[in-house]
C-alpha cells in the first residue's frame, strides 16, 4: 500500500445534569450572522455584523471583517493588538498574555490563519472561556476577517484561592462519581475486593473558573476507575471551591455509542502541502508493504514494519517520506486483548504488544481481534485528513497515533470504542457484535474525536457534548465512504456502525443514521448527565443529521470543508446548537458558498429545527411547581402535603438554597435555609420537619427546621460526603462517606434526644446505605462479610429504640440490593438475582419482622422493570426505571412506574415526558414528585396518578 496521501483530492453505554445551572454554562446564544464578500455576483456577500450574548459584553460572532493589522511579529501579537485597537467593539479589558493565552496558531492551504486564545481570570482558566481571530496573511499584509467564541467579561471573584483543599475535593469528587441517580443499588464487590474497597480514585487538576453569573472557583477532579459492570469511569468533576459541593460532572471518555492540548503557536509557518506535492511512492526504505483480511472478508493492504527479530509489526511509518525518514506521523496498532477497558482509558496499559506476523501476510487471527480493521482504517482517516484539509494528524503536528484493539469488560466482551484524549481504545465485541474496529466509520468517529479536542476541543456535556458527538459522526460517515466507495445515493449511505453485528442486516444493526428526520421540537431529549452525558448521543443526530443533509444538497468536497472550517476557526468549547449553526453558516459564506448554497444550509437546519429561539418549552402531561430549579443531584423530599428541594437563581450561579412548598401548588414556595452562600442540598420533609445538608469550606453540617416556622438548627456535622438524607418525626437519616475508604454507612439522630449513631456499628468491612425511616424504624441496605470474608448482600430493619436489626428474607442468589422505602404495609426494596440479564430487578415487600415476604414487581416475564432506585407511600410505589443502554433513546432514559402496594395490575407509566425523570419523591395517595428535564431545564413536577400507557 505504501501511503494513502494521494496525489489529488477525492470528491468526498447525574442529578438532573444538564438543568438550567450547567445549561447556562454550556449556552452561548450565537445567532446567524453574515459573512465576508466574495468575488462573484451570486455569492452571499453582505456587510460585516457582530452577533451579542448573554453572560458577556464581548460577540459570539463577528463576520464580514477587513481590518488590516500589522505584518510583523507573531500572528498572536497581530490578533491581541486588533482585540486591543477594536477594544469599544470587544470590550476585553486586558489583551495580553495574562488574560488571553495563546493556544496556537493555524495556517490552512488558502494562507488563512487562525489564532486561539485561552481566557484566564487572574491567572486562572475559565472553563470554555476560548476566543478566536481569524486573519488572511496575503502580499505582506495581514487583514482581520473575522472573530467568535467565548470571553466572559462579567467575572468579579473575589478571591481566586480555594477554601476546600485538594484532598477533600478530592473525596467529595470520588463520591458524586459513585452515584449519579439518586440512590445507586449495592453490588457485592468484585472478584478480590473487599466490602468498601472503592473502585474509584480522584487526580486534582488545579482550580478552575465555572463562567456562571459572577463567576464560580472550583477544583478539577479527575475520577477514574471501573463501573459495576466492568465499563471504565472517567468523570471529570468541578468541586466548589467555598464550600465543596460537586457543581458539575461528565464523561472524560468520548466513546461511539482530557486534558485540552495546546497547539502551540506556529507563527506564520507556510501553509501545509498540497497533496500534490505529497510523492506516492518515494516512503522510507524500512516501510514493507503487507496485507490481512478485514472482517468483511475483504483483503486489504498494510504498511509495516519489520522488526529487528524479524517479525512483521503493525508500525505505519509509510505517511512519512524518504527524504525524511525520521519525522512524520507513526501508527501504531496494539494487541489489548484481556486488558479491561477502565485499565486502557488514561493510562497505559502494561505489557501490551504491537501486533505481529512472522509473514507480512496477517492471519485469521489479526482479523478477528479487528487488528486489520483499525490499522488499515487509521491510515485511511489520516489520508482523508491530510487529502481534504492539508492537516497532520489528530493534533496537526504529527504526534504518533496509537491504537488499543480488543479491550474487554470484567475479562468479557465491551461492546464500545472510545477515544480517552491520547489514543483510540476499540472493543473486543461479543454475542451480537464484532469487534468495534470492524466498521470504518467507528475508526474515524473516535480519530475524529482527538482532532475535535485539539481544535474546538467542546466541552463534553449537553450540546456542545452532542455537536462534538455530530462532527465524529459525520466525518466518521464521510471517511467510511470514500474508504469503502459507497455513494451517497446509497439507502444506507447515513448508517453508523452498521457493518458491526454478527447476524442482524445493516439497518437493524446501525447505531445512528444521519439520514434522519430528527427535530429539536419533537426528538430533542432534555436528558441529564447522569447518563450520555447530557445528551451527547442521543440528541447528536439532530445536529448531524443537518450536516448530512448540507453534504447530500451541496456535494461533499465543498460541506467537508464549510464543516472542517466551522470546527477549526469558529467553534469553541461551550457553543450550543444554535451557536454551531452560525459557525456553519458563517464557514459557508467565508468559503466563497453562494447565495444559494447559503439558503441550502440555512434551510437544513431549519429542516432540524435548529433555528434561533428553538428551545421554547416543549410539551408536558405533567403539573409544573418550580420552572428552572436550576440545581444538580440535590434530590427531592415529599411528605405531609409538603415538598421540599435545592434551588439556584435563574442563572445558576447562587448557591443552592433550600425551598418548601405545597405538593398542590397552592401558594408559593418559602425559603427556609439561610441564604449563606454554602450550598445546601439533599433536602427532605416529613411535612412537620424540613431537613437538609450545609455544604462548606468547614464540612458538611446536617440542618432542620419546622415545617410552622422556627430557626433552623444544626442536628449533626460530619467531614465527609453525604447523601439519601430522610426524615420521619424525632428521626433524621442519611448515608456518610467514609472520607478514607469511601465506604458509606447509614448514621442517624434522633433531635429529640440528641443520640448519634450508625445502624450497623461501624465495623470493618460493614456498607450500608439507601435509608428510609418510619416511627424509629430504619430500613437499609447492606454488604457484610461472613466468616469467610465472603460478602453477603442483604436488606435489614433497624429499631432506633431498641438497637436491635431485623433481616429481611432477601433471596439466597442475590446479586445486587436497592432503595428501601417503609410504609403502613411494611418494607419495600429492590433486589436482583440475575445480572447477566441486563438490570431487571424485582421489587419485593415484607413486614417489619420479616414476615410475609411478596414479590410486588418479578424479576422477569410480565410486569417486569429495570428497577433502579423507588420510593412509596402508603397507597403506591413509585419505581424509577432505567434500562440498559447501548444505544440512546428516550425509552432508555430514566422513567416512572407505579404499581400497588401488592402489586396487583401490574405496574403502569406515570409520565409520558421526554427526557429525564429522576428523583421520585412520594407524597400522600399516589401524589408523586420528580425532577424532570424534558424542557431542557430542571423543573420540579408532579402528577396524582399514573398515566397508565405512553
Amino acid at each position: 500500500m505504501r501511503t494513502s496521501v494521494r496525489r489529488s483530492r477525492g470528491d468526498r453505554p447525574g442529578g438532573i445534569a444538564v438543568g438550567q445551572a450547567v445549561a447556562t454554562l454550556l449556552a452561548t446564544a450565537g445567532l446567524l450572522t453574515t459573512g465576508m464578500a466574495a468575488a462573484h455576483a451570486d455569492t452571499a456577500a453582505p456587510a460585516a455584523a457582530a452577533t451579542a450574548k448573554p453572560g458577556t459584553d464581548t460577540p459570539a460572532l463577528v463576520t464580514g471583517l477587513h481590518e488590516e493589522v500589522p505584518a510583523t511579529g507573531t500572528a498572536a501579537d497581530a490578533a491581541r493588538g486588533h482585540l486591543k485597537a477594536k477594544k469599544s467593539r470587544y470590550r476585553i479589558e486586558d489583551t495580553s498574555s495574562q488574560d488571553l493565552a495563546s493556544l496556537g496558531t493555524t495556517t490552512d492551504r488558502g494562507g488563512r490563519q487562525t489564532v486561539r486564545f485561552q481566557q484566564k481570570y487572574r491567572g486562572v482558566d475559565v472553563l470554555g472561556g476560548q476566543y478566536v481571530v481569524r486573519m488572511t496573511k496575503k502580499d505582506g499584509r495581514r487583514t482581520v476577517t473575522g472573530t467568535s467564541g467565548s470571553y466572559f467579561t462579567r467575572l468579579k471573584l473575589p478571591s481566586v484561592t480555594p477554601k476546600v483543599s485538594e484532598k477533600v475535593a478530592v473525596q467529595r469528587a470520588v463520591a458524586a462519581a459513585s452515584t449519579r441517580l439518586g440512590d445507586a443499588p449495592l453490588h457485592a464487590p468484585a472478584k478480590g475486593k473487599k466490602p468498601g474497597e472503592n473502585p474509584l480514585s480522584g487526580k486534582a487538576n488545579g482550580v478552575v473558573v465555572l463562567p456562571q453569573g459572577d463567576g464560580v472557583l472550583a477544583r478539577h477532579i479527575t475520577v477514574t476507575g471501573t463501573a459495576a459492570d466492568g465499563s471504565p469511569v472517567r468523570q471529570e468533576v468541578y468541586i466548589d471551591a467555598h464550600s465543596g459541593f460537586p457543581l458539575l460532572q461528565y464523561s472524560g471518555i468520548q466513546t461511539f455509542g482530557t486534558t485540552h492540548t495546546a497547539a502551540g503557536d506556529t507563527d506564520d509557518a507556510a501553509p501545509a502541502a498540497t497533496t500534490d506535492e505529497a510523492s506516492t511512492e518515494s516512503v522510507p526504505s524500512f516501510v514493507v508493504e503487507g496485507s490481512g483480511t478485514r472482517y468483511n472478508g475483504q483483503k486489504a493492504e498494510l504498511n509495516l514494519y519489520k522488526g529487528s527479530d524479524g517479525t512483521y509489526q503493525m508500525i505505519d511509518y509509510g505517511l512519512r517520506t524518504a527524504e525524511d525518514p525520521f519525522n512524520g506521523p507513526m501508527l501504531k496498532t496494539y494487541d489489548a486483548r484481556g486488558v479491561d477497558a477502565a485499565y486502557a482509558s488514561g493510562v497505559w496499559p502494561s505489557g501490551v504488544k504491537v501486533f505481529s506476523s512472522a509473514t507480512p501476510e496477517f492471519g485469521a487471527d489479526a482479523t478477528d481481534a479487528g487488528a486489520v480493521d483499525a490499522h488499515w482504517a487509521a491510515n485511511k482517516v489520516y489520508a482523508y485528513y491530510k487529502d481534504h484539509f492539508g492537516r497532520k494528524g489528530l493534533d496537526d503536528k504529527d504526534e504518533y497515533i496509537n491504537s488499543l484493539v480488543g479491550v474487554t469488560a470484567n475479562g468479557g466482551p465491551y461492546n464500545n470504542a472510545f477515544w480517552d484524549g491520547t489514543k483510540m481504545v476499540y472493543g473486543q465485541g461479543g454475542g451480537d457484535y464484532r469487534t468495534f474496529s470492524a466498521d470504518t466509520d467507528v475508526v474515524g468517529h473516535e480519530m475524529t474525536h482527538g482532532v475535535t479536542q485539539y481544535t474546538a476541543n467542546l466541552v463534553y456535556v449537553g450540546q456542545s457534548g452532542a455537536i462534538n458527538e455530530a462532527i465524529s459522526d459525520y466525518f466518521g460517515n464521510a471517511i467510511d465512504l470514500e474508504a469503502n466507495g459507497q455513494s451517497m445515493d446509497d439507502p444506507d449511505s447515513g448508517l453508523l456502525g452498521e457493518d458491526l453485528c454478527t447476524t442482524l442486516g445493516p439497518r437493524e444493526c446501525a447505531l445512528r443514521d444521519l439520514n434522519n428526520d430528527m427535530t429539536t421540537q419533537k426528538d430533542f431529549i432534555g436528558v441529564t448527565a447522569r447518563g450520555d452525558s447530557g445528551g451527547v448521543h442521543l440528541n447528536s443526530p439532530i445536529f448531524s443529521g443537518a450536516l448530512w443533509d448540507i453534504r447530500k444538497a451541496v456535494g461533499g468536497d465543498l460541506s467537508d470543508q464549510i464543516v472542517y472550517r466551522a470546527l477549526t476557526s469558529y467553534m469553541t468549547p461551550l457553543d450550543d446548537f444554535t451557536a454551531g449553526r452560525a459557525s456553519v453558516i458563517a464557514a459557508a459564506q467565508e468559503l466563497g458558498a453562494t447565495q444559494a448554497q447559503v439558503k441550502t444550509i440555512e434551510n437544513a437546519f431549519a429542516r432540524h429545527g435548529i433555528v434561533p429561539g428553538w428551545e421554547t418549552k416543549l410539551g408536558t402531561d405533567t403539573d409544573t411547581l418550580l420552572t428552572g430549579v436550576n440545581t444538580y443531584a440535590t434530590d427531592v423530599g415529599a411528605g405531609g402535603g409538603k415538598y421540599a428541594v435545592s434551588r439556584s437563581n435563574e442563572d445558576g450561579s447562587e448557591p443552592y438554597s433550600v425551598w418548601l412548598g405545597d405538593t398542590s401548588g397552592k401558594g408559593a414556595p418559602q425559603l427556609v435555609s439561610p441564604n449563606n452562600g454554602d450550598y445546601n442540598v439533599y433536602a427532605n420533609t416529613d411535612g412537620k420537619t424540613v431537613v437538609w445538608a450545609d455544604y462548606s469550606s468547614n464540612g458538611v453540617k446536617i440542618m432542620a427546621r419546622p415545617v410552622d416556622g422556627g430557626l433552623a438548627k444544626q442536628v449533626d456535622g460530619i467531614g465527609s460526603d453525604v447523601s439519601g438524607l430522610v426524615v420521619d418525626g424525632d428521626y433524621v437519616v442519611y448515608t456518610a462517606t467514609n472520607p478514607q475508604f469511601g465506604v458509606t454507612n447509614v448514621r442517624y439522630v434522633n433531635m429529640k434526644t440528641g443520640e448519634v449513631g450508625l445502624v450497623d456499628g461501624g465495623r470493618p468491612y460493614h456498607v450500608s446505605g439507601l435509608p428510609s425511616v418510619k416511627d424509629g424504624k430504619i430500613a437499609f441496605a447492606a454488604v457484610t462479610p461472613d466468616t469467610n470474608g465472603d460478602a453477603v448482600l442483604g436488606i435489614n430493619v433497624f429499631d432506633a429504640a431498641t438497637g436491635t436489626t431485623t433481616a429481611m428474607p432477601v433471596s439466597d442468589s442475590v446479586q445486587s440490593v436497592g432503595q428501601t422505602a417503609i410504609t403502613d404495609d411494611g418494607v419495600f426494596w429492590i433486589e436482583d438475582t440475575d445480572l447477566t440479564d441486563g438490570g431487571k430487578a424485582m421489587v419485593r415487600r415484607a413486614g417489619l419482622d420479616g414476615t410475609n415476604p411478596v414479590t410486588v414487581v418479578p424479576e422477569s416475564g410480565s410486569g417486569s422493570l429495570y428497577a433502579y432506585t423507588l420510593t412509596a407511600s402508603d397507597d403506591a410505589v413509585t419505581v424509577t426505571q432505567l434500562p440498559p443502554a447501548t444505544s440512546w433513546a428516550n425509552e432508555t432514559l430514566p422513567k416512572l412506574y407505579q404499581v400497588a402496594p401488592d402489586g396487583e395490575g401490574g405496574p403502569k407509566r406515570v409520565s409520558c415526558n421526554r427526557g429525564d425523570q429522576a428523583y421520585a419523591a412520594a407524597d400522600t395517595g399516589r401524589r408523586v414528585l420528580w425532577l424532570d428535564g424534558t424542557t431542557g431545564s430542571t423543573d420540579l413536577v408532579r402528577r396524582d396518578k399514573p398515566v397508565g400507557k405512553c
